[in-house]
């Protein structure tokens, strides 16, 4: 029972971080840049991707083509919230991945996502 405590005393203290990451095609390198609340959830993005139902269609198809070992997963950057104050962590990750998507410029033959 103590270990169940211990368990949960860990899950309230884990810290969750809000991220921009990339999934990048090594065999033709094509980009897809993306943003999360969570950057442990980029495992959930792996996952559908393997069971084939990712919205990304062309990631989608270049996945089931080349196979899980032709991708790789990286974090760009990890959000940086102020200790006080108002912080609006959406709006930061907004201009967080625009300014990814300018730097990268994943479109296109270069990669994944479609121009906003």
């Amino acid at each position: 029972m103590d270990r169940k405590k211990e368990l949960k005393q860990q899950f309230k203290e884990a810290t969750v971080e809000a991220g921009i990451y990339q999934i990048k095609n090594t065999a033709n390198g094509k980009v897809f840049i993306g943003s999360t609340r969570n950057v442990k959830t980029i495992n959930g993005r792996k996952f559908e991707l393997e069971a084939g139902s990712s919205t990304h269609k062309e990631l989608q198809k270049e996945w089931n083509e080349f196979g899980k070992e032709a991708f790789q997963f990286d974090i760009l950057e990890i959000v940086k919230k102020p200790e006080t104050g108002f912080f609006d962590e959406k709006r930061t990750l907004e201009k967080l991945e625009r300014k990814w998507l300018e730097k990268i410029q994943p479109f296109g033959n270069r990669g994944y996502n479609a121009i906003k």
